[in-house]
């Protein structure tokens, strides 16, 4: 097959916040991915789409279907800019339409299909102002988010808050840097879990991965935050957490986990792969944080890769997976 390799590249932009480019991908990540689909005899051409005309690179390219990565630009549903521009080209890609990643991007929309679905999330309140009075219901602490944001931007250890003073404070300061509403939920004092969703003919749930945050004692970080995964296995700041895949759940609690993020995945309408990250409570309820469309596939770093070596692929076997259910979906193969 002739492919695009649809991407954002990772920059280094001090006039930026840290956190910028986070969601982005590394060159070795897209290096990797052209490897993957080369050594299975598909000719690749990566498309930084920073530096194109959409629409006319699309229009006048023949390729058969596009690998998607991108995260778009600065829109509020920018991860459903590439797809869109794809379908309106009859175009066929990988991974999930532009209203799945558009509600998937949103955190609070996705929610409520979470609960409608009668899937468990932490309850939860949108700051759209920072004068708005806090819901008596919710129960301290509490986490503040960036309610449109992806790979944790704007969370640190101060985004866990225990006082209503602290809460607007965070509330502010979060408006001010990423000019969105806020989402503010209930923190689930837990075990951190992420759960890989992959279609290929049929539905697979990869192992479930596990984070233990417990010896990042210096950092005072017991969860992902975006320091947590940009400097991942740093010593001196405290960042390293242990991962277990599988996780260490006895068999109900790992069905229980794993049925959680398969309806997650279905009530967005995901397809191909997905990612959802998972607080399981210390009374066994597997409380979904949010689901990501789009993981990241970096084969070293990412977690996806590591829940889908742990069920005994490759990565090259992985990326041509992800390729073939958009194919078969599609009418390619």
């Amino acid at each position: 097959m002739k492919i695009a390799l649809t991407y954002n590249l990772k920059e280094e932009d001090k006039t930026k916040p840290p956190d910028y480019f986070s969601e982005f991908d590394s060159r070795d990540t897209i290096n990797a991915i052209v490897s993957a689909l080369e050594k299975k005899g598909h000719t690749v051409y990566p498309v930084d789409i920073k530096y194109i005309n959409l629409f006319s690179y699309f229009k006048n390219s023949r390729i058969d279907i596009v690998f998607n990565i991108a995260e778009g630009t600065n829109s509020k549903f920018r991860e459903s800019e590439i797809p869109a521009v794809l379908d309106y080209l009859d175009i066929p890609y990988t991974g999930s339409n532009p209203l799945s990643l558009g509600l998937a991007l949103n955190k609070a929309l996705a929610k409520k299909i979470l609960k409608s679905e009668d899937i468990p999330t932490p309850s939860f309140q949108v700051f759209r102002k920072s004068n708005e009075k806090l819901d008596p219901h919710l129960r301290f602490p509490l986490i503040v988010k960036p309610n449109r944001e992806g790979s944790s931007k704007g969370i640190d250890v101060s985004n866990v808050v225990s006082t209503q003073d602290s809460l607007y404070l965070k509330i502010i300061e979060i408006q001010n840097l990423y000019k969105q509403e806020v989402l503010v939920e209930e923190f689930i004092d837990g075990k951190e879990l992420s759960v890989g969703i992959l279609e290929n003919g049929k539905t697979t749930i990869l192992p479930i991965l596990e984070i233990d945050f417990s010896e990042c004692i210096k950092s005072g970080e017991y969860f992902y935050s975006w320091r947590m995964k940009e400097y991942q296995g740093n010593i001196e700041l405290g960042l390293t957490p242990q991962f277990y895949c599988p996780a260490r759940l006895d068999t109900e609690t790992e069905e229980l986990v794993k049925q959680a993020a398969l309806k997650a995945h279905q009530a967005l309408g995901c397809f191909d792969i997905s990612r959802t990250d998972i607080r399981l409570s210390r009374d066994n309820v597997p409380y979904v944080l949010e689901i990501n469309p789009l993981p990241g596939l970096n084969p070293k770093e990412s977690n996806f890769p590591i829940m889908a070596y742990a069920a005994g692929m490759k990565y090259e076997d992985l990326i041509e997976a992800i390729l073939m259910s958009a194919s078969e979906r599609e009418g390619l193969n």
